[in-house]
């Protein structure tokens, strides 16, 4: 039997190593591929569940996920990109929106949440659906974890004035959670922001007429 020659050789092992890197690389990107995906269909149940516990269905005789419209606001809701809001009605008025709100100030980051408000500018309830704060420290936000983000249900600019919406340690009228401030203070100020948005928004959230916006 003939030897292979020193090239055929190079040859054969270059073949193996370029067709397993190509291997490895298709790999990597079916891994990433799946793990983003299963990521993003999480974040799609969590936002789902969310929106169903801020306005249930017997609040509302309309479909959320239908009636939906895109929101980019950097300076209230720190929006980094448009996204999807919802508007809940009955009988053809909107009773209340749901809006997407981002802070960057979490002790680990952004925090993404959805701040229901109704038409009379009340809070309907908040949820944060995305976060990497600390397990059992920084994350007593979640329901799971607490009734913290309940004590913000009926709230309003009015109510608490300005200076409550903010945690007791900064001389407000919210909890902080123990060993953690940063993050309460963060969502405190976030669900605020929004309702101001609201507030200098609100005859285009609730598709009002201009005499509408003024003197209803």
């Amino acid at each position: 039997m003939t030897a292979a020659t020193p090239g055929r050789s190079i040859l054969r092992n270059s073949l193996i190593l370029g067709l397993f890197a190509i291997f490895t690389v298709g790999l990597i990107a079916f891994i990433q591929q799946a793990t983003s995906e299963r990521i993003a269909a999480e974040q799609q149940r969590m936002q789902m569940r969310a929106l169903n516990e801020i306005l249930p269905d017997d609040q509302h005789d309309n479909d959320l996920l239908q009636d939906t419209f895109s929101i980019d606001d950097r300076r209230y809701l720190q929006l980094p990109a448009p996204a999807t809001a919802w508007r809940a009605r009955r009988s053809g008025e909107v009773i209340a929106v749901i809006l997407p709100v981002v802070t960057q100030d979490g002790y680990s980051g952004r925090i993404d949440l959805l701040v229901g408000i109704r038409a009379n500018g009340e809070l309907a309830g908040v949820r944060v659906v995305n976060h990497r704060e600390t397990p059992g420290l920084g994350d007593k936000f979640e329901v799971a974890k607490g009734n913290w983000i309940f004590s913000f249900d009926g709230k309003s600019l009015s109510m608490p004035a300005p200076e409550g919406w903010a945690v007791r340690k900064d001389g407000g009228e919210f909890d902080q959670f123990t060993g953690a401030t940063i993050t309460p203070r963060a969502v405190v100020q976030a669900i605020y922001q929004a309702l101001r948005y609201f507030e200098e928004q609100r005859g285009e959230l609730l598709q009002l007429s201009e005499q509408e916006s003024t003197h209803d």
